[in-house]
């Protein structure tokens, strides 16, 4: 049974930093995107960022793009997501999620597309 387990949540001023991470078990994970999704309240789920199962393609949403790097250890099964520059909008519980991908060259950024998600972790930004 794949499992996956997202760290590193807290509260923390606007402009400050943050590193989530997320480990993954059950699985090689050797074909799977991996990716991170955000959901804030009274708002719809969205896609943060992902990495390819090969490792090499990244894809961010706009609203992150030079602020959050995600990446991805060798071993396939651990992503981290390195925030700075926080704003309070960015006040979430963000989600690890992964899902079997035929290309090593994709990220999907549907939500859809993921067959496996973590419990989340509540990320605060304070103005």
């Amino acid at each position: 049974q794949v499992q996956l387990v997202e760290s590193g949540g807290g509260v923390v001023q606007a402009g400050g930093s943050l590193r989530l991470s997320c480990v993954g078990s059950g699985s090689t994970f050797s074909k799977d995107v991996m990716a991170w999704f955000r959901q804030a309240p009274g708002k719809e789920r969205e896609f943060v960022a992902g990495v390819s199962w090969s490792g090499t393609i990244f894809d961010y949403a706009d609203s992150v793009k030079g602020r959050f790097a995600i990446s991805r250890d060798k071993a396939g099964n651990t992503i981290h997501l390195q925030m700075s520059s926080l704003k309070p909008e960015d006040t979430a519980v963000y989600s690890c999620a992964s899902g079997w991908q035929r290309s090593p060259w994709i990220v999907s950024t549907s939500s859809d597309e993921y067959e496996a998600w973590g419990r989340g972790t509540q990320v605060t930004v304070s103005s």
